[in-house]
């Protein structure tokens, strides 16, 4: 259900630290919001040398952006929490400071998002929602990012 881009120079992010940052957002996600981490998916995408600008000017420090989609429904609170624990975890994964993390949060209604073949759940729904899913759904959805057995 969330879905958390994140955007750094080309060749700034090795896997190891690529997993370790999916596995962070993965985690803040699920503990600060509630939902199953198998929701989460994180994408990367590399910025090529001289096409990222702040302030007009050409970016010369390590920087990593974090946009993520959610669903609309969260407290205010949680989502203040969301923000601070994404920036504190993506900056000790990548080794910088969280002067250099940047973390935008933009909210989606639920009935505006299908994953998994389904329109989505309102936030705190998810356990009946997953339960009304046909059998083969539901095992595929919960399935993922266990170890194959």
């Amino acid at each position: 259900m969330p879905t958390y881009t994140c955007a750094c120079r080309s060749g700034f992010l090795d896997a190891s630290k690529k997993a370790g940052i999916a596995s962070a957002i993965t985690t803040a996600h699920a503990e600060v919001t509630g939902a199953p981490p198998y929701f989460a998916q994180v994408i990367f995408n590399e910025v090529p040398s001289g096409n990222h600008f702040i302030g007009g000017q050409k970016l010369e420090h390590d920087h990593i952006f974090v946009f993520g989609h959610i669903r609309a429904g969260r407290s205010a609170a949680d989502r203040k929490a969301l923000i601070e624990r994404l920036t504190t975890d993506v900056a000790k994964g990548v080794g910088v400071k969280s002067f250099s993390v940047w973390v935008y949060l933009h909210e989606l209604p639920a009935a505006a998002m299908v994953e998994f073949g389904h329109i989505l759940p309102e936030s705190g729904d998810e356990a009946v929602w997953a339960a009304s899913l046909p059998d083969d759904d539901a095992a595929r959805m919960q399935g993922i990012g266990k170890a194959a057995g």
